[in-house]
């Protein structure tokens, strides 16, 4: 999910798009919340881990 928001970031800056830059921003910020919880040790979704 990290990956897809960066992706979508540099196509929306590189395109002008701003939908893309909106939903690359949105697909970071829940990506490293996930990331963070699942390196706590926190389940998430019923994972232990979350990639």
């Amino acid at each position: 999910m990290i990956a897809l928001g960066v992706i979508l970031l540099i196509v929306g800056f590189v395109t002008g798009i701003s939908i893309l830059w909106t939903l690359g921003v949105i697909l970071l910020v829940i990506g490293a919340a996930l990331w963070l919880l699942g390196s706590m040790g926190h389940a998430v979704a019923g994972r232990r881990h979350y990639w």
